[in-house]
């Protein structure tokens, strides 16, 4: 731990996870990336030589994206949030129901996100104040908040269609220049997230407190506040990605969402983010959810049966994992290598 930069007064990032570094950890999973569309225009050229494939990731990726790009930040702190798949379903509620009941979807809007904050809140309070483990908190909170949409609800479905064609339903699911202006909005956020981690004194307090909690309070940083606010943004970050869903797909459902929680902790982890926190990569974390959102499509456009898509995936983890391990750990690698010499 380097303790603080005395040029500045600021903390110093934490030794175990240093600016190259964390650039470094997202070259395994662009390799592996382009492998992948190698491999799928290699055994499908007629359909991932074409636009269309491409421009259908473009609409459904996004909302797994930007999940995985909240989730980057809390990985990097050395938190967990199980909870998003129940935002999903509350904000979405929310959006559905201004949207459909009051007319006012611009103000469904807001009620998505702020609704996805205030569970942030909750959840921030609960783990940083009284010092709850966030894995307890939020696998109690997803099952709160999934039974209070499902409530609201009623099990209902919404179908949104008379926003067909609205100012909302253009800026955020129409298209520009040939682009879905979802993956627009997606590019933003990590854009956003990337700037934060990287650029920004919060990030740097994010990998400071995942790195070591204690060493962190003695530089002097709160980090009660700074999980609070944490959690609160990952919160807003699934409120607008329900937003994003439901508008993308013009209806409700109080399930929606239930279908992200493991693709989207994979594409972080798969991305380079290290599990004991300190060390994150928003650019890994893209390319993973990247990954992820196309491999079914290019599972069954290759020949393969869709029964072998979680076989798949979990060589492409593992693959990604080794990967990453062997870049950025090289004494781990030597290491094997002796113990295996050894045994021969």
């Amino acid at each position: 731990m380097s303790g603080s930069d005395v040029s500045t007064g600021r903390p110093a990032a934490p030794k175990s996870s240093p600016r190259w570094h964390a650039h470094l950890g997202a070259v395994p999973i662009i390799v592996v990336f382009f492998a992948l569309i190698g491999i799928y225009i290699g055994f499908a050229p007629e359909v991932f030589l074409r636009w269309p494939i491409y421009n259908s990731f473009l609409v459904t990726i996004p909302p797994m994206l930007v999940l995985s790009l909240g989730l980057t930040l809390v990985i990097a702190a050395g938190e967990i949030d199980l909870s998003f798949p129940a935002v999903i379903a509350l904000s979405g509620f929310l959006f559905a129901f201004c949207a459909d009941k009051l007319h006012m979807p611009w103000l469904g809007l807001v009620a998505a996100i702020g609704g996805g904050a205030l569970v942030g809140v909750i959840n921030g309070w609960l783990v940083a104040a009284l010092g709850i483990p966030s894995i307890i908190i939020t696998i109690g909170t997803s099952f709160f908040w999934s039974g209070v949409a499902t409530v609201l609800s009623g099990g209902l479905s919404y179908a949104l269609n008379d926003l067909t064609g609205t100012v909302i339903a253009r800026v955020f699911s129409g298209t520009l220049l040939g682009v879905p202006v979802e993956a627009l909005w997606a590019v933003a956020v990590a854009a956003l997230i990337w700037a934060i981690l990287n650029r920004h004194r919060f990030g740097e307090h994010l990998l400071f407190i995942g790195d070591s909690r204690e060493v962190a309070r003695v530089v002097g940083i709160n980090t009660v506040r700074e999980r609070i606010k944490l959690f609160t943004l990952m919160g807003a970050l699934a409120g607008f990605a329900s937003f994003l869903m439901t508008v993308a797909n013009l209806s409700y459902f109080s399930t929606q969402g239930q279908g992200l929680l493991l693709s989207a902790l994979a594409a972080v982890f798969i991305g380079g983010s290290s599990v004991f926190g300190g060390s994150a990569t928003v650019v890994g974390s893209f390319f993973g959810a990247m990954i992820i959102g196309m491999l079914d499509a290019g599972i069954v456009a290759t020949g393969v049966s869709g029964f072998w898509v979680e076989v798949i995936v979990g060589l492409v983890f593992v693959a990604a994992v080794v990967l990453h391990t062997g870049l950025g750990d090289p004494a781990r690698v030597k290491a094997l290598q002796r113990r295996l010499m050894q045994r021969e």
